[in-house]
């Protein structure tokens, strides 16, 4: 589609284009450098607390992974010797006060034994509170095995001081089974990963990470160590990204495993079921897929792009090495504008003064555009009501001091006397679609289903015999008009007019989907303006005009005919002279309108029809149901259901 603009609004878009090429061009080029700092420095910056913290992060699992990796070559881990085993105790006692990101340390076999040692304070005073810890217990030390000479697993309770001496001390059946938890599960599968994902921690029912170790030797098992996710979510927490930066750790599966506010998501997840772990949409403001598979295709790890929202943001990935197969990652993302939002603010604010100096200068360019395109307007108006036809009226030509505006506006006038001769002997439609399509009148045609119409005036000939000759022209020349006004109106196209008869068709030039029903309404719509005009008629004392209808639907070739120097657009065809021999049946009848039984098959359901006779006009082989329309269905009275019509009747030949 070709674009197109006003002459006024093309001036001011010169202005506007000039002014702000020049004024932004200026204030762009100052700023670009500090741009090019601005990025280059929030890439530097983002690219250090991803670093930072990636390491971080790795370096906690993977100081507890070195824990457990020593842990589970002691010779009492290896064979199993956790009941009555003071020095091992003190072991694990001594590594969770190194290690405070530590919230218990334990050791799982494969026959169903546990060892375990809870740092009581790491968990929160509500498990110390659902424990019914002693007061002055700082670890407890849970051990399940099967006591000398018990077949059965017992769990042994004991609450520890800081010494390690024991408070309380408490027996039951075991009722936890280590190798059905999740640190435990698929420890030994190949390719298992050394942390698990999030889940609720049956004992404290929190939410955290195992880090784990599994030893095939000795009693077979598996070292574990939980790390709290209160603990990741405080570290994230405390890198100041500004005032929206976020820190977050995901999965391959496109799922957050760690973030600030990860707590209050998964608030209602039950103790001792898998997390539903939620989606980057859930927690993350911006739509980060598109930096994410640049990296994970191999692209930078830090990287600059615009949101969805229209802002600007810096990000940057990083792999978690210790997580292994799991495919940890952190991510650090924060908008531009919250590293150097002074600057960025700058910039805009000499923007919007560029601005304001073009819009404070518009109404004086308008103006200026206004006068001068005050006849181009003019011609474009003029040219519009030509195009519609609206061609009456005497209206002056469009002057101007513009030399080419004014021999235009000459040119104009021209054509619209032109085009209102030239309507008056081509039909209006075609040269409606002569105008909107800009192609030239030219010989040739196609075929095309139309609806044909022939009319005539009962007795004419009589009528003009006595008459004056010029109140014949005027009167049959009102008559014309009134017909060719309602068959205009109803989307037909006056073919010729014939004396008094009148030629007309539906669907050509312009494609009617409806011309059946169309042509039928319309001859209707006529039938009622001649009752009318002969009534005016007749307070005139002139003579009513009886007129017959003949009306058909069949395909014909449609197009122009003549000669180069002299053209009629037509139709030629059976269809045609099936309707032209329809007409005159009406005398033989008594009918007014006759239509074929093509019409009645399309439309019968809208209107009402009689059947008339069964004829073989002359120059057609088959024979020819006729029918006279009646009216419209809501309309008619009383009237032979079409039903009830015999279709293969014989009659006239």
């Amino acid at each position: 589609m070709r674009v197109r603009f006003s002459y006024q609004l093309s001036i001011t878009a010169l202005f506007v284009a000039v002014v702000l090429s020049v004024g932004l061009s200026l204030v762009f080029l100052s700023f670009d450098r500090a741009r090019s700092i601005t990025r280059t420095a929030a890439l530097a910056f983002i690219n250090r607390v991803a670093d930072h913290t990636a390491d971080r992060v790795d370096g906690q699992f993977k100081d507890i992974y070195d824990i457990l990796e020593v842990l589970k070559q002691l010779q009492p881990v290896e064979s199993g010797t956790i009941l009555g085993n003071p020095s091992l105790y003190a072991t694990l006692a001594a590594l969770l006060r190194r290690h405070g990101q530590l919230y218990n340390l334990y050791i799982g076999y494969d026959d169903g034994a546990l060892l375990e040692l809870d740092a009581l304070d790491r968990a929160g005073s509500a498990a110390r509170a659902t424990l019914d810890a002693p007061k002055d217990a700082v670890f407890r030390l849970s051990i399940i095995d099967k006591a000398p000479g018990d077949s059965s697993r017992t769990q042994f309770t004991f609450y520890l001081a800081s010494d390690l001496s024991i408070i309380r001390e408490e027996n039951r059946v075991a009722d936890y089974d280590p190798r059905e938890r999740p640190w435990y599960m698929d420890a030994f599968k190949p390719g298992a990963s050394a942390i698990t994902e999030p889940y609720v921690f049956k004992l404290a029912n929190l939410i955290g990470y195992t880090v784990r170790a599994p030893f095939p030797e000795g009693r077979r098992g598996v070292v574990a160590g939980d790390i709290l996710l209160a603990d990741t979510e405080a570290y994230l927490k405390s890198q100041q990204l500004g005032e929206s930066g976020v820190v977050f750790l995901f999965d391959d599966d496109g799922r957050v495993v760690a973030h600030p506010q990860m707590s209050e998501t998964l608030s209602t997840q039950t103790s001792g079921a898998p997390l539903d772990l939620p989606r980057f949409d859930k927690l993350i403001p911006v739509d980060i897929s598109r930096p994410m598979n640049a990296w994970q295709q191999g692209g930078a790890a830090q990287q600059i792009f615009e949101a969805s929202d229209g802002e600007t943001y810096v990000a940057a990935f990083r792999s978690i090495p210790t997580a292994g197969s799991s495919g940890l990652g952190l991510a650090v993302l924060a908008p531009l504008d919250d590293f150097f939002g002074e600057i960025e603010a700058d910039r805009r604010r000499l923007v919007f003064l560029a601005l304001a100096f073009v819009f404070a200068a518009l109404p004086i360019v308008w103006g200026i555009g206004s006068v001068m395109s005050r006849s181009m307007k003019a011609l474009a108006a003029e040219t519009d009501r030509i195009q519609r036809f609206q061609t009456d009226g005497s209206r002056g030509e469009v002057r101007s001091i513009i030399r080419e505006i004014d021999n235009l506006g000459r040119s104009i006038t021209t054509m619209r006397t032109v085009v209102r001769t030239f309507a008056s002997f081509v039909p209006k439609r075609l040269v409606q679609q002569l105008l909107d399509t800009g192609d030239a009148l030219r010989l040739g045609g196609s075929r095309r289903e139309v609806t044909i119409l022939f009319t005539d005036i009962t007795g004419f000939t009589n009528i003009t015999e006595k008459a004056d000759p010029e109140q014949v022209m005027i009167q049959t020349s009102r008559y014309l008009a009134v017909l060719s006004a309602v068959i205009t109106e109803h989307g037909g196209t006056v073919d010729k007019f014939v004396g008094d008869a009148v030629m007309a068709i539906w669907n050509a030039p312009a494609d009617d989907p409806d011309h059946v029903a169309h042509a039928c309404a319309t001859v209707l719509a006529c039938r009622n303006a001649i009752n009318k005009l002969n009534a005016e008629f007749e307070t005139e004392g002139w003579p009513a005009y009886k007129t017959r209808f003949g009306l058909h639907v069949g395909e014909a070739v449609v197009g122009t005919i003549g000669s180069d120097d002299r053209m009629a657009y037509t139709v030629l065809g059976a269809a045609v002279n099936l309707a032209a021999r329809l007409e005159p049946l009406n005398k033989e009848y008594g009918t007014e309108i006759l239509v074929s039984s093509a019409i009645v098959e399309q439309v019968a359901d809208r209107f009402a029809f009689r059947p008339v006779d069964t004829i073989r006009p002359k120059g057609f082989e088959a024979r020819i149901e006729i029918f006279e329309l009646c009216g419209k269905v809501q309309d008619a009275s009383v009237l032979v259901p079409l039903a009830d019509v015999n279709f293969g009747r014989k009659g006239k030949g």
